[in-house]
């Protein structure tokens, strides 16, 4: 291959003089940019003809991964396939050409979608209301919090300043929680990954009921388990005056066999990217709508002018029409299906720190044979030689080689069938060649780089080498 066009950056391949675009005359004139708004020495831009450019980017767009041209089992985000008729929809141009600030009456038809989409939502989760506001499950999770603090202060309970978490808690739960102006206390969980309900009565009675505003929950947890104990945990924290608060992060094995509502919760968030198809990888698009029980409607708080991300809603409300509300059933249990096929396949391979059902997704702490030296690092690495993207990695932090694998219900069993290949060709390669595992990546453009020098000296700008 040309590593010329391939793996330079577009610095590199510039050459004095190149041009890659003609411009017609000026016929309008010339403006003489003020001195203090001009530069004092020449913009450092590439020079480059056009068919440099297109095989430059063209190139480097063959480099991306994406759960278009493969398997991206990546737990705890859900990264779905976002079916292409959801695009369309998203992109017909009376939509997309909307601007937020333009006449009410010339957006009835975005403002339709968004009602329509609540309405989805308060059916599939058994809450009576929704706003659209949040632009992402952590916003949605500080307006949900913001909604309990609204509602205790009513009350006149200005005390309630403190949120139980659990110890498998998402790291934006305490963060939003700090944000909103109140504290995090923590419960620990069983050895069997849920909720210790006792430990939970103690922690009441050491703190004092009182002082509780909310109990956040992510259902099925970070290890991909169910809670079994929500009505005896919803009874404690509903006893005291506390409110129930649902992150709705890993709601997509839910969808279709439960509803947050039903169980008791009082607040959700839905990660509405995650759960409703638009893949989010590299940190957006997103969108973090809440619901809320009666009566808490009133306290909705202004976090946006806007109803979130538009193009968000509009795949959502794509995707919840297409399934409709017979076949929206079975994306939680296919999801389930999928996620415990590939566990009890690789189980005998690769430790399982907590056996039984999962949901969704399931944690493994690293290869079962330890003796070879191979790490978690090492198995992700060695995945990215056979076309694989990998798991989640070293989270969540209850195990110490935390391999974190969801496939969600799209996944055929032929694309399932050929990852669990590769993870126990791994195992085996880690026993007969641990070196070819450990030096992993061998095929990829950039072999295994320095994590910890480019967390710590990052190279975020490009500087042009002198030619001396």
């Amino acid at each position: 291959m040309n590593n010329k066009l391939y793996g330079n950056l577009i610095f590199e391949l510039s050459q004095p003089g190149r041009k890659g675009y003609s411009l017609p005359k000026n016929r309008f004139g010339d403006y003489k940019v003020p001195a203090d708004m001009q530069r004092k020495e020449a913009a450092q831009l590439p020079e480059c003809d056009e068919m440099t450019v297109v095989r430059h980017y063209t190139n480097l767009s063959a480099n991306n991964f994406g759960v278009d041209n493969g398997f991206y089992p990546l737990g705890s985000c859900t990264m779905k396939y976002n079916p292409k008729i959801n695009e369309e929809m998203a992109a017909l141009p009376q939509f997309a050409a909307l601007h937020p600030l333009q006449p009410a009456e010339t957006t009835r038809g975005a403002e339709a979608v968004c009602t329509l989409l609540c309405k989805a939502l308060c059916e599939l989760t058994g809450l009576h209301a929704f706003t659209l506001k949040p632009f992402a499950g952590a916003h949605g999770e500080l307006t949900g919090l913001m909604i309990i603090r609204k509602y205790h202060e009513s009350r006149g309970d200005m005390q309630r300043r403190l949120v139980v978490v659990p110890d498998s808690a998402h790291g934006t739960n305490p963060a939003s929680a700090a944000v909103c102006g109140l504290e995090i206390v923590e419960v620990k969980s069983l050895a069997d990954g849920t909720v210790d309900v006792e430990a939970l009565r103690e922690l009441i009675a050491t703190v004092g009921g009182e002082n509780i505003a909310a109990m956040m929950m992510t259902n099925p947890n970070t290890l991909g388990l169910f809670e079994r104990q929500i009505p005896a945990i919803e009874k404690l924290i509903h006893g005291v005056g506390g409110l129930m608060y649902y992150d709705g992060a890993n709601l997509n094995p839910m969808l279709g066999a439960a509803r947050p509502g039903d169980m008791g919760f009082d607040v959700m968030h839905i990660n509405l990217h995650k759960t409703f198809s638009t893949p989010h990888g590299g940190g957006g698009p997103g969108a973090g709508p809440v619901g809320v029980r009666k009566g808490l409607e009133p306290f909705f708080p202004m976090v946006s002018p806007y109803h979130g991300n538009f193009a968000v809603v509009m795949r959502a409300y794509a995707y919840i029409l297409s399934l409709g509300r017979e076949h929206v059933k079975e994306v939680g249990p296919l999801a389930t299906l999928n996620a415990n096929y590939i566990k009890e396949s690789l189980k005998d391979v690769y430790e399982l720190p907590i056996d039984g059902l999962c949901k969704h997704e399931f944690v493994f702490d690293g290869l079962k044979d330890k003796s070879t030296g191979v790490t978690t690092m090492d198995v992700a690495k060695r995945l990215l030689d056979y076309g694989y993207h990998a798991p989640t990695i070293y989270f969540p932090l209850l195990f110490h080689e935390s391999l974190m694998i969801e496939p969600t219900e799209n996944e055929s069993k032929e694309t399932i069938d050929g990852f669990i290949g590769v993870m126990r060709q791994i195992a085996e390669e880690a026993k007969t060649n641990p070196d070819l595992v450990k030096s992993a990546p061998h095929n990829t453009p950039i072999g295994r780089v320095d994590d910890v020098l480019a967390a710590k000296h990052p190279i975020v700008t490009y500087r042009q080498m002198s030619n001396e």
